[in-house]
């Protein structure tokens, strides 16, 4: 990706309560916008006249409609980008559905409205008539497959590498202020500084090191960085899947095993026994039709989520993430007899004596 960048939506940070220890921050920091292994993520291409946004004619006082609606050689492009991380074994499955109501991320292709992806469970904030994903600019046009790799990479989780804490970027702010304020991006300073000069959280980085040719790195041109010296006359990314890309996924979506989850019983407990980071599932088959509670007990911050085989797989139903509260993730949700659901627990941290367990009564 060269001169077009994406620009992700200014998001406020995740409040976690007051007094949490440095291990408990760190986890939940690290893996808020993270999917539960397992996730089927349903992806949906908007496809009707109505999908697409109203927006001024420069000097003329006047609006006009532009399509989220894309070609089918740009929606290909992004279908074998899916297929290339799915590719790497990772234990998130992509599907493209043709129901938006279906569907988690939903993508549209606005020409001139900037390339973005919401971040991970971010996504589940939208409305069904809202993208999660949007391409604006030719992704068959040379060099530019790279944006569907990059974005898919947001969709998972990750975050821009070049805002990575642990590169030691120095860059020359007013040259980079007055690079993206011309064409083609037209930044304003605010969004600029946001996707461009803000360090993360060593916390929210895909690694402890700088990776210069991940995905999730923007390419410059020179004259915008200072420091490291070797970069003053550019940085130039090749728009791949590097190897440390490929680990950071493999890490957090690990391929699934295939052996039947263990089941979870109405009013018998289960033991977790998890290490931070680690994931529990379970298989629920209702023993009768109606609205059960599931939760999670101990002094744990856990992230809990129960979805619904359909057609042969899960689809998501409900998810609670107690966020490091005091209180644990608890949820209800309506389950029919004679349908399956599973049960996901993602463990960030124990911070309390006793073990901690998951219930379904």
């Amino acid at each position: 990706m060269t001169g077009r960048y994406c620009s992700l939506a200014q998001q406020s940070a995740p409040a976690f309560a007051p007094g949490l220890t440095a291990e408990r921050l760190s986890a939940l920091v690290s893996g808020n916008r993270m999917w539960v292994n397992g996730t089927v993520l349903h992806y949906h291409f908007l496809d009707r006249d109505t999908d697409a946004s109203v927006i001024p004619v420069p000097g003329t006082g006047s609006l006009r409609r532009v399509s989220w609606v894309g070609a089918k050689e740009q929606r290909d492009v992004v279908r074998e980008c899916f297929q290339e991380w799915q590719d790497l074994g990772i234990g998130v499955r992509f599907v493209e559905v043709g129901d938006r109501s279906e569907a988690e991320l939903r993508i549209g292709f606005q020409l001139g409205g900037g390339s973005w992806s919401a971040v991970g469970r971010d996504a589940l904030r939208s409305g069904q008539h809202e993208r999660t994903m949007n391409f604006g600019w030719d992704l068959t046009a040379p060099g530019e497959r790279g944006t569907a790799l990059h974005e898919i990479g947001h969709a998972l989780g990750m975050l821009h590498e070049h805002q990575n804490p642990f590169a030691g970027i120095h860059w020359d702010d007013e040259a980079v202020y007055a690079d993206l304020a011309g064409p083609p991006n037209f930044w304003s300073r605010d969004t600029t500084f946001y996707n461009i000069l803000r360090k993360l959280d060593e916390d929210e980085v895909n690694g402890s090191v700088w990776d210069p040719q991940s995905i999730m790195e923007y390419a410059f041109p020179g004259g915008l960085v200072l420091e490291p010296e070797q970069f003053r006359g550019g940085l130039n990314p090749p728009g791949t899947l590097s190897p440390a890309d490929k680990e950071f996924v493999l890490r957090w979506y690990p391929p699934v095993e295939l052996p039947r989850p263990p089941g979870l019983v109405p009013f018998r407990s289960v033991p977790l026994g998890l290490g931070p980071g680690e994931q529990a599932d379970f298989v629920v088959d209702p023993p009768e039709t109606r609205e059960y509670t599931i939760g999670t007990f101990g002094a744990s911050d856990t992230v809990l989520v129960v979805f619904e085989e359909r057609d042969g797989e899960p689809r998501y139903l409900a998810g609670r993430d107690d966020g490091g509260q005091p209180h644990n993730a608890t949820m209800r949700a309506r389950l029919v007899k004679g349908r399956r659901y599973y049960v996901r627990v993602r463990l960030y941290s124990a911070w309390g004596p006793g073990e901690t367990a998951v219930m379904c009564w």
